[in-house]
């Protein structure tokens, strides 16, 4: 009896020992964020990458466009960009999925119409200048971002696939702005937490690497960085940091987990990103649309700002073969009919019930 008392007592302590411990750590890691924020004194701006090239005139279009479109077909072959010449007073938009050959366009264009010399042999010429000058400019800021957040030792090949972010945003958020911003935080809360500083850093400034070539490779960025960076013998934990901060594959290390959490940090911050509301109410609400046209589908859910749909079916209508026929039916649908970025995850859930009732 004396023995079964202690027991329970013991077992009660416990209980009440855990339920501290666990208020505490809650605590804990709200001061720890919460001061991480507070030391990591970001502009609130976020940017927009808009590839408008201001004219001094309209009659800069017809010089542009050229005897027969010859100036235009010019460009467009050497740059590998689509140039559109609409009703827009005094602009011209350059439209392409390559944020470098786009800023390659919009330097060259801006070049052409302040000498206004605008002929095929002189666009040539300057698409060539100006490919320099930019990759310049990338090896500059790829340098300029690695020395900010602290993580010396890149291979060239890392720190010129990092400066190619200066030219790509998500949301109006600058992706290089973005990484080194996350690399400071992951450093401080791995501070705070007596983690590995430098490895929180660098994985943290890599994390969206993959990013710069996610247009050229089938993929997600998190996977594609994580390769791109094990080419060039980077510590595997640091990969790791990489591949994992989507939940794309396991954590191995708190060094990981820091560099999701610094990534929603930097995200979510107020003045971080912008979207258009009806633009984005607009994506979601296709995606749903797209999935509930399908028979056998009971109701659909778009998760994670329309990376993720979600899809119930009824049991009854669809089997296991066809539930995975129709999530790859749904995937081509929504591939031929949106324009999204990045890759979006179609989940099929069959959920089959059995009810009785005691009487």
């Amino acid at each position: 009896m004396v023995e079964a008392e202690a027991r329970q007592d013991m077992a009660h302590r416990i209980r009440a020992v855990e339920a501290e411990v666990q208020m505490e750590a809650e605590k804990r890691a709200r001061g720890i964020v919460a001061l991480s924020i507070q030391r990591m004194a970001s502009e609130a701006i976020s940017e927009l990458s808009v590839s408008v090239v201001p004219l001094p005139s309209d009659d800069m279009k017809g010089r542009i466009i050229g005897r027969a479109g010859r100036n235009i077909r010019s460009f467009e072959q050497a740059t590998g960009v689509d140039v559109i010449v609409d009703d827009t007073p005094e602009a011209v938009t350059l439209s392409s999925f390559d944020p470098i050959r786009r800023e390659v366009a919009k330097r060259t264009l801006s070049k052409l119409v302040l000498d206004g010399r605008i002929h095929p042999a002189r666009i040539e010429k300057l698409v060539a200048e100006t490919h320099k000058e930019v990759e310049r400019v990338v090896r500059e800021e790829g340098e300029r971002a690695a020395y900010d957040a602290g993580v010396p030792g890149l291979h060239p090949e890392i720190i010129k696939l990092l400066g190619r972010l200066k030219f790509r945003t998500s949301y109006g958020q600058n992706q290089l702005a973005h990484s080194v911003e996350t690399a400071h935080l992951a450093g401080m809360i791995a501070a705070e937490l007596k983690a590995d500083v430098a490895l929180a850093r660098a994985g943290g400034l890599l994390h969206d690497l993959g990013k710069a070539i996610d247009h050229e490779v089938e993929g997600s960025h998190a996977i594609i960085g994580a390769e791109f960076i094990r080419r060039f013998g980077v510590n595997e934990k640091i990969a790791n940091c990489v591949e994992a901060h989507h939940h794309e594959v396991e954590q191995n290390s708190v060094e990981a987990i820091i560099v999701e959490a610094a990534d929603a940090i930097s995200g979510a911050r107020p003045g971080a990103r912008r979207e258009s509301l009806d633009n984005y109410i607009k994506r979601v609400k296709m995606l749903e649309d797209i999935a509930n046209s399908f028979g056998g589908v009971e109701q659909s859910y778009a998760l994670q700002a329309g990376r993720e749909i979600r899809i119930l079916v009824r049991p009854e209508e669809i089997d296991d073969l066809a539930s995975i026929q129709l999530a790859r039916e749904i995937a081509n649908r929504i591939e031929e009919t949106m324009e999204y970025p990045g890759q979006i995850k179609v989940t099929i859930i069959r959920e089959t019930r059995t009810v009785d009732y005691a009487k």
